[in-house]
């Protein structure tokens, strides 16, 4: 079974900009719900991707994904997909031999910046950079499909 195991943190400050090795433009689209699990359209720069992600149980989650055309990604964001779009500049930072991913949201949830990095087992050990703040892993109010339903409510998300 494939899993991902990953930890979010609220970003601080921008001293992470100086050690970026890359930059990518994302766009997702919420496909379905199913219990605690979802199905997700990514437009990744050119790149499309359908991902299947399963309930939660600590920090280990199932996680499948399956490359698509393009134009067939791009096509879903544009009318199948449920609720706003939500588009983002994924930013990856080397830190104590891992690799972060600083994601820079725009669009409904402008002014979000999250930083999150996945281990190979859930025990693994982590050194924090500087410019992370509080973790946000298992807090529902940062769950996407929570920021997003309050963004489009008009209501504030929580500090951020």
């Amino acid at each position: 079974m494939a899993y991902e195991i990953e930890r979010k943190f609220l970003v601080e400050s921008d001293e992470w900009k100086a050690m970026a090795i890359s930059r990518r433009r994302l766009r997702d689209g919420l496909v379905a719900r199913f219990g605690s699990g979802k199905v997700r359209v990514r437009l990744d720069e050119d790149r499309g991707l359908l991902t299947v992600k399963g309930p939660r149980t600590g920090l280990r989650r199932a996680e499948y994904e399956y490359e698509i055309p393009a134009a067939e990604a791009e096509e879903m964001l544009g009318t199948i997909c449920d609720g706003p779009i939500v588009e983002k500049t994924r930013f990856r930072v080397p830190h104590a031999g891992l690799i972060w991913e600083v994601d820079v949201h725009e669009g409904i949830l402008a002014g979000l910046v999250l930083a999150e990095v996945e281990f190979d087992h859930e025990s693994q050990e982590i050194a924090l950079p500087d410019w992370t703040g509080r973790e946000v892993t298992g807090d529902p109010a940062y769950r996407k499909a929570a920021l997003v339903k309050r963004a489009a409510a008009g209501t504030p998300a929580p500090s951020y």
